[in-house]
């Protein structure tokens, strides 16, 4: 395979601006596309206004929607954070390789610790440079979990996604913790993007050339040099075990444990 895997698309990652059919309301806006609307504008006045910025009546306003509109969709406040960590959790799941080409891993055989560097290098850069407005409104939207047991359960339900496609790479590139190492990848990530976001880095991005390089001395240590997978063991020793509906860290677990997906709680109270 090449030293360098292609860079996914991310359309996905791009919000659905309002539009003339959006704003006077007319029966061809589909009901997905009247969704993600919504969803993008939460988003975007997540990221102007704060949480105190985000009402139904303020997303209707905003997307160019009649009075009403959001709340059909989303009846209660709790309801309509959850449809914003949703379609954040959309957004950013684009800026991964969406399957094993994207990602250099089929019949090429399992990706070189420098591929997934770029990988990761790109999607870091992309978030850091085009989706800025996603960082701020992920942070509010964290903070908020915090203080609301049912929004957590969505939100980390919505990022195993994101950690199990990780994983997923670095099982194929050899990895013998796979879920420990996305775990400590996630981590170092998250810290970039605080950092050069609201923290002490902030307007000081680095360049897809430095966090390649980065990405690729934490992998390098990590894999080690021509690591593969073995075929016979699971990926944190022992037997393979049986993928079962997910790979992913449940709240409060340890690594390697709680998979599956967390509990469903009934929405909150209207905006």
């Amino acid at each position: 395979m090449n030293d360098r895997a292609q860079a996914p698309q991310d359309r996905t990652a791009e919000p659905v601006r309002p539009t003339r059919s959006t704003r006077s309301a007319r029966p061809t806006t589909t009901a997905p596309r009247r969704r993600e609307l919504i969803a993008d504008t939460a988003l975007a006045l997540l990221a102007e206004r704060g949480m105190r910025g985000l009402t139904h009546r303020a997303v209707d306003e905003a997307a160019g929607l009649p009075q009403g509109s959001t709340s059909n969709l989303a009846r209660t406040r709790a309801a309509l954070l959850e449809t914003a960590v949703t379609r954040l959790a959309e957004r950013d799941a684009a800026l991964l390789p969406s399957s094993e080409a994207d990602a250099g891993t089929s019949s090429q055989g399992p990706p070189a610790p420098d591929a997934l560097a770029d990988l990761l290098a790109h999607a870091l850069h992309r978030s850091l440079t085009h989706h800025r407005e996603l960082l701020i409104a992920r942070y509010e939207l964290a903070l908020e979990a915090t203080r609301r047991p049912e929004l957590r359960a969505v939100y980390d339900r919505a990022g195993r996604t994101f950690r199990d496609a990780l994983a997923a790479l670095l099982t194929a590139a050899g990895s013998p913790a796979p879920e420990r190492h996305a775990r400590t990848l996630l981590a170092w990530s998250d810290g970039v993007l605080f950092s050069c976001t609201a923290g002490q880095l902030q307007g000081a991005a680095p360049s897809r050339t430095e966090l390649h390089s980065d990405c690729a001395e934490l992998l390098q240590g990590m894999l080690g040099p021509g690591a593969r997978p073995d075929p016979g063991r699971g990926p944190d020793h022992g037997p393979a075990p049986d993928p079962g509906p997910g790979l992913g860290l449940g709240p409060g677990r340890g690594p390697d444990r709680g998979r599956g997906p967390g509990p469903d709680t009934d929405p909150g109270s209207r905006s």
